[in-house]
């Protein structure tokens, strides 16, 4: 009697998917860095920018609007990049979500490099379990020595069988993980432009706001100043 193989070959010479996590977060933490210096920015310098320069309680009141806004934008750029960083809870029936449909889209063009053999869809993966339950249940019941040999020999090949589908469920696992992270990343980036685009429109309204005001006739030219002649008479 052989022992069920642990995994697949295919789980032997590939790489883990879960290894371009640490990029991924990577990726993710450059741009929280990014929003923060530039929130940091917009704190310890726009005040200083500020000061002197408001003339009234109008321009003092859309200066702290303009600043307001863009910091908002730079809370909402680190609010939904660091959703990236927070692991997602990932399950087969996580396959279903709307954001996965490109990863459902690859599976079903080659589905034996993610099912195996032993399956054709999710369902199948769970499948020899079932059928070990059930052999097991007639395995108790069975008295006759013959048929339990039977039912021994069935058994050890659904174990097998088991165990080559355990190893493609944990990998399509990974995959679905990965797809998570990478798409609340790819969301972090669509968001984050947004954000931006916030940002640069309350800095406007704010430089708008300390602008010094321009002289209406331009800048005041000194008036010629007559000379007095004192030639000898």
């Amino acid at each position: 009697m052989t022992s069920p193989p642990s995994r697949p070959d295919v789980q032997q010479t590939l790489p883990s998917p879960l290894d371009s996590i640490p990029d991924l977060r990577a990726a993710a933490k450059w741009i929280l860095a990014s929003a923060g210096a530039v929130g940091a920015a917009l704190l310890g310098g726009g005040p200083l920018v500020a000061i002197g320069k408001v003339p009234d309680a109008g321009h003092a009141a859309l200066a702290g609007l303009g600043l307001l806004v863009a910091l908002c934008g730079v809370g909402w750029a680190i609010w939904r990049t660091s959703d990236v960083l927070i692991p997602p809870i990932t399950t087969l029936a996580t396959l279903d979500e709307p954001e996965l449909k490109p990863l459902r889209e690859l599976i079903a063009r080659s589905p034996e490099a993610f099912y195996g053999s032993v399956a054709r869809d999710v369902a199948g993966l769970t499948r020899h379990r079932q059928i070990a339950a059930g052999l097991r249940a007639k395995l108790a019941e069975e008295g006759d020595p013959a048929r339990r040999r039977a039912w021994e020999s069935a058994l050890e090949r659904t174990r097998a069988n088991i165990a080559i589908s355990d190893a493609y469920q944990r990998r399509l696992l990974d995959f679905i993980h990965v797809w998570q992270v990478h798409a609340k990343l790819r969301r972090a980036r669509a968001h984050t432009l947004l954000a931006g685009v916030v940002v640069a429109a309350g800095a406007t309204v704010f430089m708008l706001a300390t602008a010094e005001p321009a002289h209406p006739g331009g800048p005041a030219t000194p008036a010629a100043t007559p000379s007095v002649s004192t030639a000898a008479t």
